[in-house]
C-alpha cells in the first residue's frame, strides 16, 4: 500500500520528514505555527497547520489540520484532515481529504 496517507507519490523519506513537521504543527503545547518539510532529493515539500484546538477522541489527543503539498513538476495539493497523537512525537492521520475552499 501507499507509504503516506497524504498522497501515494510520497516515498518513505518524504513521509518521515512530513511526519516530523506534522508533530510540530499539531503539538498541543506548541505555538500553533505552520511547520514545513522538504526533501531535496525528491523535490517534494509541504507544510502543516493546525486547524482546530486539541480535542479528545478514543482517549487520544487529536487535532484537525490543513496540509499543503508540492509534488512533481510543481503540482500543488491542499488537504484537510485530522490526526491523533500516538506518542509524544508521533501522530497518526485518521482521515484526510482534498480541502475545499472555505465558503463565505
Amino acid at each position: 500500500g501507499p507509504v503516506s496517507p497524504l498522497d501515494p507519490a510520497l516515498d518513505h523519506e518524504d513521509w518521515r520528514r512530513a511526519r516530523a513537521a506534522l508533530a510540530v504543527a499539531l503539538d498541543p503545547q506548541g505555538n500553533g505555527a505552520r511547520a514545513g518539510w522538504e526533501n531535496p532529493d525528491t523535490g517534494r515539500a509541504g507544510d502543516f497547520e493546525a486547524a482546530s484546538a486539541a480535542f479528545v477522541r478514543d482517549d487520544r489527543v487529536c487535532r484537525d489540520f490543513i496540509a499543503h503539498l508540492t509534488l512533481e513538476a510543481g503540482e500543488e495539493r491542499r488537504l484537510a484532515g485530522s490526526a491523533c497523537r500516538l506518542s509524544e512525537n508521533l501522530w497518526r492521520i485518521d482521515d484526510v481529504d482534498s480541502a475545499r475552499p472555505k465558503e463565505g
